[in-house]
């Protein structure tokens, strides 16, 4: 079995929280929070969402472990959101090595014509 150079990610997690971020609504708050703290409000008026709409997608962020938040002090009714910086850099760290032009290797000479024991036919003697 090949060993890989860096760790193997747990790609269960990788693909819930990819999926999570496939939505286009989920992806474009995402990004607006990478700009910084957000409310629901000022969420609001960059998407021109409905509140229970983005709160629904906050959630949704929020459970796959990608979005903190974090209550006003003076009001606890505010909310504030931000992105969740370990999960960012988990992201930033598998993505950047999977997708990495790097790892891509060269075909292995040990598979093709010139491997007889990858051809059925040669393996079992015939022609």
């Amino acid at each position: 079995m090949k060993t890989a150079a860096t760790p193997a990610p747990n790609l269960k997690k990788l693909a819930d929280r990819l999926a999570v971020l496939a939505e286009p609504k989920r992806l474009l708050i995402f990004n607006l929070l990478m700009d910084g703290v957000q409310c629901n409000c000022n969420l609001g008026d960059i998407l021109h969402m409905a509140p229970n709409l983005i709160s629904h997608h906050l959630g949704v962020l929020r459970e796959a472990g990608l979005v903190d938040v974090e209550h006003d002090l003076l009001d606890s009714r505010w909310l504030y959101y931000t992105v969740n910086r370990a999960a960012l850099e988990e992201l930033h760290s598998v993505l950047g090595s999977m997708f990495d032009p790097a790892r891509i290797r060269p075909r292995r000479g040990n598979c093709g014509p010139q491997n007889a024991a990858c051809i059925p036919e040669m393996a079992l003697g015939k022609k």
